[in-house]
């Protein structure tokens, strides 16, 4: 890890570009628009982004529908793929400090963060999903003797992806390294409050061997880009991570369009269930700290509902406020930072308002509260920590997206699994037991798509990452991640 001072003379070094990458080479926006991308830690200028929109976007889905017709990736052997995609892995992780580099600079994640869990990730997902490939064996379906019935997978044709601003690589890699290595070609729309570090991967995947056309990235706003990525006729498939509400409205856009299939990693409000048999409080009371506080709370799967059993509430609280000291806002570029600020001065707004409504709806403010927001030194957030919290207050129902944790209690685990899916929301939990068939117990009945047992947000690309209800559906990583970007073609043949 290079020092603060190193890492401060490398982002003085970065220049950024900023122009959509379509078919293979960079692009101006069709009608000359761009918007600013802004240091969140300093408010400073990084670069022009290429506002992109329905015209952009109608190219590069017709430079994608061209090379997957061509066939050169499309029609490629998996193990062609697979060396391609290999190279891209071994690209990223050459310029994994230019990388990390830039998506601190343009979203404010500690730099520390994006070098041990962001890139390492990045990297892996692009490894272990190209190593896949070529070892994913069609079937021969049980009919009669007079019969063969293969079933076959094939590439979907063009897949548009939508990407977020909190893990900006990391989500990427996610969605693009599957959709590419089953012979898809991608248009990838991310985030306009990160986008550099997109527009850096598509030149990479050029030099990887990665043909003109096959990977295709177009910034803008979601209200135009986003949207005519999802209305686009010739889009097959769209994989999309983000809030629910503009999920709701992606099913839609599927459903005026040609129906394409909606994959949705969306929002969450994640439960995090603290027993009074965990062997250990300080462990639990650590883990809840890093589960909330951890990327500025900026994180899908945070727990931000914490639910203590009532007879270890106390020490608990104590152990919790102790842990929670080691967040502490900071400059991003110092490794020793463990909150960066939010990514806008519109999240940090967010983040205040709720604040705001747990006060007035009764909540207890046990640490942090509102900013000292001044203009022109960043967007810094406090770790807020708010206790006898009851699932009707407004700021435990809705995904703030920031570093605000809400504290109640039970008394009974019947009581825990209720007030834990008490929620329009169902992506991830936690629990904290050392009684092994509490944990089966429990986990059986949680309303989620992935539940930590005396730990948090631990996994690993071979297992998969999504939720249910309101948080979503398919999954991204794994095996599993391939039934997205494939579709099973039947052949029967009579002998």
């Amino acid at each position: 890890m290079k020092t603060y001072a190193e890492w401060q003379h490398l982002s003085r070094t970065l220049t950024f570009n900023g122009q959509a990458y379509i078919n293979g080479k960079f692009q101006p926006p069709q009608r000359g628009e761009y918007f600013p991308s802004v240091n969140p830690a300093t408010e400073e200028h990084l670069a022009d982004i290429a506002a992109c929109d329905e015209t952009d976007i109608d190219l590069a889905v017709q430079a994608a529908s061209t090379a997957f017709q061509n066939g050169e990736w499309s029609n490629a052997a998996p193990k062609q793929r697979k060396q391609v995609l290999l190279k891209l892995a071994d690209l990223i992780e050459a310029h994994q400090e230019e990388l990390a580099l830039t998506d601190t600079l343009d979203m404010g994640k500690p730099i520390s963060e994006m070098m041990s869990i962001d890139l390492p990730d990045t990297i892996d997902c692009f490894r272990w999903t190209a190593e896949c490939i070529d070892k994913v064996y069609g079937e021969i379906a049980p009919t009669g003797p007079d019969t063969l019935a293969l079933i076959k997978r094939e590439p979907v044709g063009v897949v548009g992806a939508i990407t977020p601003w909190n893990y900006p690589l990391m989500m990427i890699a996610w969605k693009i390294a599957p959709a590419l290595a089953a012979g898809n070609s991608v248009v990838l729309k991310p985030s306009e409050k990160a986008s550099l570090s997109a527009i850096r991967l598509a030149q990479l995947a050029s030099e990887a061997g990665i043909p003109a056309g096959v990977l295709n990235v177009v910034p803008g706003s979601g209200q135009t880009a986003g949207k005519a990525l999802a209305l686009h006729k010739d889009v097959q498939v769209l994989a999309f991570t983000g809030s629910t509400a503009v999920a709701a409205l992606l099913m839609q856009y599927a459903g005026q369009s040609n129906m394409k299939r909606v994959w949705l990693e969306a929002g969450g409000k994640s439960p995090n269930l603290i027993f009074a048999d965990c062997t250990d409080i300080e462990a639990a009371a650590t883990s809840a700290a890093a589960a909330i506080f951890s990327n500025q709370g900026e994180v899908c799967i945070a727990c931000s509902r914490v639910y203590v059993e009532k007879k270890i509430k106390a020490p608990f609280l104590e152990a919790l406020l102790k842990a929670a000291e080691h967040f502490q806002p900071g400059d991003p570029l110092n490794p020793s930072t463990t909150m960066g600020p939010m990514v806008d001065r519109a999240q940090l707004a967010t983040v205040e308002r709720y604040i705001e409504s747990a006060r007035n709806e009764g909540g207890n403010l046990l640490m942090g509260g509102a900013s000292d927001y001044l203009p022109g030194n960043g967007f810094y957030a406090t770790p807020t920590i708010v206790s006898d919290a009851t699932n009707d207050m407004t700021f435990v129902k809705d995904e703030i997206f920031g570093p605000v944790l809400a504290v109640g209690e039970f008394e009974t685990e019947e009581e825990a699994i209720a007030l834990a899916n008490d929620s329009a929301y169902g992506l991830g939990a936690a629990v904290w037991t050392g009684n092994l068939s509490r944990a089966h117990r429990v986990s059986d009945k949680l309303q989620c798509g992935m539940v930590w047992v005396n730990t948090w947000g631990e996994g690993d690309t071979t297992v998969p990452f999504g939720g249910v209800k309101a948080s979503g559906n398919g999954r991204d990583k794994s095996l599993h991640a391939l039934d997205k970007y494939t579709d099973l073609k039947n052949v029967l043949i009579r002998l």
